[in-house]
């Protein structure tokens, strides 16, 4: 009889260890996901802020060239009309 509790016991534990350690592995599945989760968000906010950072510079370069090229259209106006006077000059 003695041995027959033992084993009743034995087998009740084992139940028990097996109900935990599926509860330890759906836990750790979870926490696992979560992991993945944070990590897909933390990437797709870098190329998000990487994206963002690329337009600045694209923006920085096109409105940097439109001031070189308004200077080079306000230089050549100025040699122009120097020229159109000092034509004038060697008119009179």
């Amino acid at each position: 009889m003695k041995k027959s509790i033992v084993a009743s016991l034995i087998v009740v534990s084992a139940f028990g260890l097996a109900a935990c350690s599926e509860k330890a592995q759906d836990d750790s599945a979870n926490a696992a996901n979560a992991v993945a989760a944070d990590v897909t968000d933390a990437a797709n906010d870098a190329v998000a802020n990487i994206d963002a950072a690329a337009d600045s510079a694209v923006n920085a370069a096109e409105n940097a060239g439109d001031v070189a090229a308004n200077a080079a259209d306000a230089t050549a106006n100025a040699a122009g009309n120097a020229l159109v006077a000092a034509g004038e000059e060697v008119k009179k």
